[in-house]
């Protein structure tokens, strides 16, 4: 399956194809994958993301589905790369992994069918769809912030085509550890039902990013702490967290809570232990 890569070659981005260890670019240039800076696999316009869609997950949140998905959006700052550091703000406690995959698409598109998405996605890529749970009690509606807060969404390391969604696992690890373990015969709805649901009402260009969901056990990371998503024929994502340089400003806006809302979400909706759980900092 051929694998696409953008990277930073002599100060530039370069699209190459990954032969073997090396990824090679147009002209001929060649450098080692581990060496490379890498970039997003594509430049969206938009990135859209299912909220629910693994069974494991929704199993974990003891709740149904809703007849018909439902999303958020991840505004493009957000966007990240393999390699890059994903940032905690300071002041801030509940940062979670959510690995995914991530469908790219190829052609523009706007009311298609199930059946027809398949000709107008250029490929797949891997996901974090990291979430500063902090801010769920303000923005749970729209995730926003929870979502959408600056390097939240790494992708990479490269664009696979002719990539085919069924029976593949997908696997989080924390500082090498699997705390993530599912599959994509686990969605209620799958990926070309995912780009013709969007479709209906929001033209997808090519480039734009649908974020297909997480399987059980989004749990948090702190500063240090390394993160890898891998995708059965997609690759391994690697991300690192650090502390942000600043605090987030206390004298405008909602600030980080740590209600039970937040806390229980944060660590896989275990209300149970409502009130009984010390913070975890």
């Amino acid at each position: 399956m051929p694998e696409y890569r953008r990277v930073l070659l002599d100060g530039a981005a370069v699209e190459t194809v990954r032969e073997g260890d090396e990824l090679v670019a147009g002209d001929g240039r060649r450098v080692r994958a581990e060496e490379a800076r890498h970039l997003p696999p594509v430049a969206p316009s938009k990135v859209v993301a299912v909220h629910l869609n693994h069974r494991s997950r929704v199993e974990e949140f003891q709740i149904r589905l809703p007849d018909t998905p439902t999303y958020f959006h991840k505004p493009v700052s957000a966007l990240n790369s393999h390699g890059g550091a994903v940032v905690r703000p300071e002041g801030c406690v509940w940062l979670n992994y959510e690995g995914e995959v991530a469908i790219v698409i190829g052609r523009t598109c706007r009311n298609i069918s199930p059946e027809e998405a398949g000709e107008y996605i250029a490929g797949y890529t891997v996901a974090n769809d990291f979430g500063l749970h902090d801010f769920r009690d303000t923005d749970a509606g729209s995730m926003l912030r929870v979502k959408g807060s600056d390097t939240l969404c790494p992708l990479g390391p490269g664009l696979v085509t002719d990539w085919d969604f069924r029976g593949k696992y997908l696997r989080t690890y924390v500082n090498g550890e699997l705390v993530q373990d599912g599959s994509t015969d686990e969605m209620q709805w799958d990926m070309h039902y995912l780009v013709a649901d969007i479709a209906r009402t929001i033209t997808l260009v090519p480039g734009d990013v649908l974020l297909s969901g997480t399987p059980a056990n989004s749990r948090p990371v702190r500063p240090g702490d390394v993160v890898e998503v891998a995708a059965e024929g997609l690759g391994l994502l690697r991300n690192h967290v650090v502390t942000g340089p600043t605090p987030v400003r206390a004298d405008v806006g909602a600030q980080p809570t740590e209600s039970e809302e937040v806390v229980s979400t944060a660590l896989g909706g275990d209300w149970e232990f409502r009130g009984v759980r010390p913070p975890r900092r």
